[in-house]
């Protein structure tokens, strides 16, 4: 497994494997088409709530916004 160093948002180094590499952006899936999936934009599934509960089976998840505009989904 390949490690390369990386900056978080902070500026802080740390260590990022293939594994933990988000999925990468249309323009440079194409010399990796296993990584090429449909996406959803966020506002399309929050419609301009701060949450939303969403049916999977017989469970029952909330997916919210935060006051830092990242997503949370809890069950």
């Amino acid at each position: 497994m390949q490690l390369r160093l990386v900056r978080n948002s902070k500026g802080c180094a740390g260590e990022m494997s293939e594994m933990s590499r988000p999925f990468r952006t249309d323009e440079t899936q194409r010399d990796r088409p296993e990584l090429t999936m449909p996406a959803v934009e966020s506002v399309a599934i929050l419609q301009g709530r701060r949450e939303v509960l969403i049916r999977h089976g017989a469970e029952l998840y909330r997916l919210r916004l935060t006051a830092s505009n990242k997503l949370i989904l809890t069950k």
